[in-house]
């Protein structure tokens, strides 16, 4: 005879089967995929996102030179007259001259050919290495970075001296 008091307990079910991923993380997986499909077909095709350029407003051949005290010295390429001078840590002209100077340097290249600082007509600049074809979309790192390569448009010409005259 059996002591325990009786229980009225049903042995429990096994647990139902998952059947693998629910229906929205299936949806999900899929849109994934046709996305993925959708942007390698694009690529594949020649499709090029980018904005075309407009059209060139003026252009300026510029030379920089590193000093020994640690300026830049910016040059007139037709006329070798010095422009400007930039003195200082000037972190995002260093880092936007020192990417295509690496360019230059990998295609084992000099650094006697010019720069072209390029204003566009819609009012976008580009800083571009015509012996690498890099170029550098300035507009893109903001307006106070840009600034800094828009000053070289007039500086040094006699055209600045106007525009700075009261």
């Amino acid at each position: 005879m059996s002591t325990l008091p009786k229980h009225d307990w049903q042995p429990s079910r096994p647990a139902p089967q998952t059947q693998g991923l629910n229906r929205p993380m299936a949806w999900i997986g899929v849109m994934l995929l046709a996305l993925l499909v959708a942007v390698g077909l694009a690529r594949w095709s020649g499709l090029d996102p980018r904005t075309p350029d407009a059209a060139v407003q003026w252009q300026r051949d510029l030379q920089f030179t590193d000093l020994p005290s640690g300026d830049i010295a910016v040059l007139d390429a037709s006329t070798g007259q010095a422009v400007a001078q930039f003195s200082g840590e000037q972190g995002f002209l260093r880092s936007t001259l020192r990417a295509l100077a690496r360019e230059r340097q990998r295609s084992s290249l000099g650094k006697e050919a010019p720069f072209l600082l390029i204003g566009r007509t819609d009012g976008r600049l580009t800083l571009q290495d015509p012996s690498t074809g890099q170029r550098i979309d300035l507009e893109s790192f903001g307006p106070s970075n840009a600034a800094v390569f828009a000053s070289l448009r007039l500086a040094g010409t006699d055209n600045a001296a106007l525009k700075s005259a009261p």
